[in-house]
């Protein structure tokens, strides 16, 4: 990054109508500070960055008139992740969000056991046009997909539009499709599963329908084709809890296909490259312009043998 990127700075008088109000507040208020996130609001006040006339002054500090706020915005500085080259299909992509077709095997974001050549390492290699979230040039990761999930998924390239997306997740306004195939046949054609889930009370890495304490998960699903031993689904989320599909569809006795997981006995009957599940169809609200956009990711060519191959008669999305 060039080292001689400008700080930016914003000196903002207090009119009459806000007088007594929270420092936080204000801020948070001002259109001019719109693409900086609260959490990061209160990161720059906590580094001094943010004055009263001249003054630090703490988050709920109540505003008089006439009072002057600065605010100086250092220029975005860069992760300690190094760029990688990573194959993954660019749906769309503009100033504000770029959409991925991500493949299956592909980490999203570095974990312990994954630290490199993940999608993040490939977003970092591919966007020269990253103008920072929180402070730091990254990408902004406000959903993902397990290592084994393909699909369609959506990231921010600045922090307007992280904020504005991460909205859009947290109130469930944003419609995702998967398709998925699952051993065995579901009781009904058409249902909702609805349940609590949350961590395994013993195997903490696992997540597990519980009978309390846990949060809310709804998913929806429709039969779109049966063979002899398994079924194809169309599935919709209404939560986005981890694992969710997956839990679920062991819950009610057809586990997806090759889930190491949460599969069993039961997925190794009928052989599959990996986890069968697809993130087909992503809708939301542009973060900047506010137009609806809907995405597709073709079935994936894998998933889509093994419905060639057990005479699955729908046809393949």
């Amino acid at each position: 990054m060039d080292d001689s990127l400008p700080s930016s700075e914003f000196c903002l008088t207090i009119a009459d109508c806000y007088a007594g109000i929270r420092l936080d507040k204000f801020l948070a208020s001002q259109q001019e500070l719109a693409h900086l996130s609260r959490s990061r609001l209160q990161g720059l006040n906590l580094g001094g960055q943010i004055k009263v006339d001249g003054e630090n002054r703490k988050t709920g500090y109540r505003l008089k008139a006439g009072e002057t706020v600065t605010i100086v915005v250092p220029p975005p500085t860069e992760v300690s992740l190094t760029p990688i080259h990573v194959d993954f299909g660019v749906l769309f992509e503009d100033a504000d969000i770029i959409v991925i077709n991500k493949p299956a095997g592909l980490v999203v974001h570095p974990a312990p056991g994954h630290a490199d050549k993940t999608l993040v390492h490939g977003l970092l290699y591919h966007c020269g046009d990253l103008s920072g979230i929180g402070g730091e040039i990254r990408p902004g990761i406000v959903h993902r997909l397990d290592k084994d999930t393909s699909g369609v998924l959506v990231v921010a390239k600045n922090d307007q539009a992280h904020q504005h997306l991460a909205r859009q997740f947290q109130q469930r306004t944003v419609k995702k499709m998967y398709h998925a195939i699952v051993a065995g046949h579901p009781a009904k054609d058409e249902d909702v599963i609805q349940t609590l889930l949350g961590r395994h009370p013993v195997q903490r890495k696992k997540m597990a329908v519980l009978k309390q304490d846990g949060r809310t998960a709804v998913t929806r699903y429709r039969v779109l084709s049966r063979s002899q031993s398994l079924s194809f689904l169309e599935v919709i989320i209404e939560t986005g809890r981890t694992h969710q599909i997956r839990v679920h569809f062991a819950f009610v006795g057809c586990p997806v296909l090759a889930d190491p997981i949460y599969g069993g006995k039961k997925t190794s009957v009928v052989p599959a490259p990996r986890l069968c599940l697809h993130a087909s169809r992503l809708q939301i609200m542009h973060p900047v312009s506010n137009e609806e956009m809907v995405f597709h990711a073709p079935l994936a060519d894998d998933i889509a043998n093994v419905l060639t191959e057990h005479d699955f008669s729908s046809e393949i999305p």
